[in-house]
């Protein structure tokens, strides 16, 4: 029961995108698309459950003096794999989130939850709270990035919805980012009251 107390209040109660605000640029910058915002939330929750994993596993084992660094070495690593592994398999799905991908590494999320809770707790709870957090980030990427790509271009995921007559191509461009997350902040808000 913990367990899953951990992995939903990454989700709902400190969601890292509408609650803490932690993030924000792979957050405005990727999130042009549905699918753009999705494969940027799966890379950092890949990046986010394994660096939680492994920084529990190390925590007695690393000194204090030198444990920010310890932890940014080891998500730099998952971070440096996974950029691999897109660069192989998923060439153009790379080559649109382009410089996001390195920026994981200095991303505060996984920063704050190695130092917050995986320094903290052992291996199974560092899971569970990064797969929480890491999908709470997916699920907002994807539904700022389904409503900009809806409201500027008319489809989701590529699937066209709307007529090209509705199209509000600002919402596709970096102002649109800022008015759709503050719209979304502000209902997420309301519906936690």
């Amino acid at each position: 029961m913990n367990n899953l107390k951990v992995f939903l209040n990454g989700i709902i109660k400190e969601n890292p995108t509408f609650v803490l605000l932690l993030g924000m640029c792979p957050t405005l910058g990727t999130t042009s698309s549905a699918l753009n915002g999705m494969s940027m939330g799966l890379a950092t929750t890949f990046v986010l459950v394994c660096s939680n994993i492994v920084i529990s596993l190390l925590r007695n084992l690393i000194p204090d003096k030198v444990h920010i660094p310890a932890y940014i070495v080891v998500i730099a690593s998952f971070v440096t794999a996974l950029q691999m592994l897109m660069q192989a398999y998923l060439p153009e799905l790379y080559a649109t989130l382009g410089l996001f991908i390195p920026l994981i590494v200095v991303n505060c999320i996984i920063l704050g939850r190695a130092e917050a809770f995986a320094a903290k707790n052992g291996p199974l709870p560092s899971f569970f709270d990064g797969l929480g957090m890491g999908l709470g980030f997916t699920l907002a990427l994807t539904v700022l990035g389904a409503l900009r790509e809806l409201l500027g271009t008319g489809a989701i995921f590529g699937f066209t919805l709307l007529p090209a007559s509705t199209n509000m191509l600002v919402f596709v461009l970096a102002p649109g980012a800022f008015l759709t997350l503050g719209f979304l902040i502000a209902l997420f808000n309301l519906i936690k009251k």
